[in-house]
């Protein structure tokens, strides 16, 4: 018989999976995705509020962030973080960020699962496991991404629910 912290154990287990946790951060970047093409070309790369950097820089930073994280999981070599490439127009943005999602899919495959709870030193600088690096990357995307909402707003826009991850 399994003791309750093995069952909690195993249920968090099939709760966390890297797959399901893939599936999480990709439903985030679909959201993103979709506010990056809610927003006026002009205004993606130029509004800002209060001294808040447009939109579009912040779309540099989850992509500077995110392929580089996961080959550093899958490789154990760290770039040095650097910002993404820059583009001029929301087309060029919104390829840029299609090609991370390749991305993103390509190398999780490559990563052992065993990887996820080993410490590390991201970029040569961050401690921590695996799992945590990542989802700092994740939750600095939603951080950000809520700016991007009080920008459409503030531009009378829509903004794409923020519970939608389909």
């Amino acid at each position: 018989m399994m003791s309750t912290k093995e069952v909690t154990q195993n249920a968090i287990a099939g709760i966390f999976t890297p797959e399901a946790v893939l599936k999480h951060w990709q439903g985030h970047r679909g959201l993103t995705r979709r506010m990056i093409e809610a927003f006026p070309e002009d205004k993606l790369f130029t509004y800002s509020i209060g001294g808040m950097r447009p939109f579009s820089v912040l779309v540099y930073e989850f992509l500077g962030m995110a392929v580089p994280s996961l080959t550093g999981f899958a490789t154990d070599k760290w770039q040095k973080y650097a910002e993404a490439e820059k583009v001029s127009t929301k087309e060029e943005l919104l390829a840029l960020w299609d090609q991370a999602t390749d991305d993103i899919n390509n190398i999780w495959a490559t990563i052992p699962a065993e990887r996820w709870n080993e410490q590390i030193l991201a970029f040569g600088q961050w401690p921590g496991t695996c799992t945590s690096i990542l989802f700092y990357v994740i939750d600095n995307e939603i951080h950000h991404r809520g700016q991007g909402y009080v920008y459409l707003r503030s531009l009378g826009i829509e903004p794409p629910p923020f519970w939608d991850r389909a």
